[in-house]
């Protein structure tokens, strides 16, 4: 039955492609609804292109162009396993296209405005350290929050100003953290060494492995996160949505707009492909428009 294979699938995809606990729930919650929608006790194998056809169509009517992309990728994952596991004989996918996506330019803040954010923690705040280094560790690394929750102590080289940085499919690269976000970084630790002492004494829990704690000595979640960069944007008084995913769309901006190459951007960022990152060039054209307007004699507005 489809279900039971949509299990199996699951499982291959946490044990042997390592992929994060987000992503695997994405994928679950896709299959799920292919399934609903094709047959939960259907074989495998008595899925055809017209089964697929049916499923897209379904898709179309109530789901924006990115997300039935996302939702088939899903799927070609599903029947890229259940070739190699000799499960079924002809890929059905192979006739499915891919669906054609609107192309949008990311948000992302100027550099005034992040430093207008990077300074919107408060020193006298309670936990105003931490917030401001974790602010300073996403846009010096742009990482994904995702993966700032998930960094540890063992992962910071305070001494090669290095962070190690574990992505999507479970890939590690090593990125420059940056003198600043190590100065931030070294400043919550005084903080943090405090309520951990405090915890101890009072004989609670708290997680030595996770660099950034809650009040309760737990690791930050990516909901709080987001919800605390969302009021320090509001408080710094940035007129757009400031989001984890804006400050690392504004890290590779400025990157390109200062010169940097976009292989080494799409390294920094930790894409597995080049075609990634090149949504970015879009923003840099702006940025090279903008400074031959201003530089090029004949291009001077008058």
């Amino acid at each position: 039955m489809l279900s039971d294979y949509i299990e199996r699938f699951v499982a291959w995809l946490t044990d042997e492609r390592g992929y994060s606990p987000h992503t695997v729930i994405s994928y679950r919650r896709d299959m799920d609804e292919f399934a609903s929608v094709a047959g939960k006790n259907l074989n495998v194998k008595d899925i055809n292109t017209q089964v697929i056809r049916n499923f897209v169509y379904s898709l179309n009517i109530r789901n924006k162009s990115s997300s039935v992309a996302r939702k088939l990728s899903a799927l070609r994952t599903f029947f890229k396993f259940l070739e190699q596991e000799n499960l079924i004989e002809k890929n059905p996918m192979g006739a499915i296209a891919r669906p054609k996506q609107e192309q949008h330019i990311p948000v992302f803040l100027s550099v005034d405005e992040v430093f207008s954010l990077l300074e919107a923690p408060g020193a006298d705040e309670s936990f105003g350290a931490r917030d401001r280094a974790m602010l300073e560790l996403l846009y010096s690394t742009g990482m994904r929050v995702s993966e700032l929750v998930d960094c540890n102590m063992a992962h910071l080289d305070f001494d090669d100003e290095m962070v190690r940085v574990r992505g999507k499919g479970n890939r590690e690269r090593l990125v420059p953290m940056g003198d600043p976000a190590r100065r931030a970084l070294k400043d919550y630790f005084i903080q943090r060494e405090t309520q951990v002492r405090k915890r101890i004494q009072q004989g609670k829990k708290f997680d030595g492995e996770a660099v950034f704690l809650n009040s309760r000595g737990g690791r930050l979640t990516t909901r709080s996160v987001e919800r605390l960069i969302a009021d320090y944007g509001r408080k710094a008084g940035i007129d757009k949505p400031v989001t984890p995913h804006v400050l690392r769309h504004s890290f590779a901006t400025h990157l390109l707009e200062m010169g940097a190459d976009m292989r080494s951007v799409q390294e920094l960022l930790g894409h597995a492909s080049l075609s990634t990152t090149q949504k970015y060039t879009h923003l840099d054209m702006v940025h090279l428009m903008k400074v031959y307007d201003k530089a090029h004699p004949k291009a001077r507005k008058r």
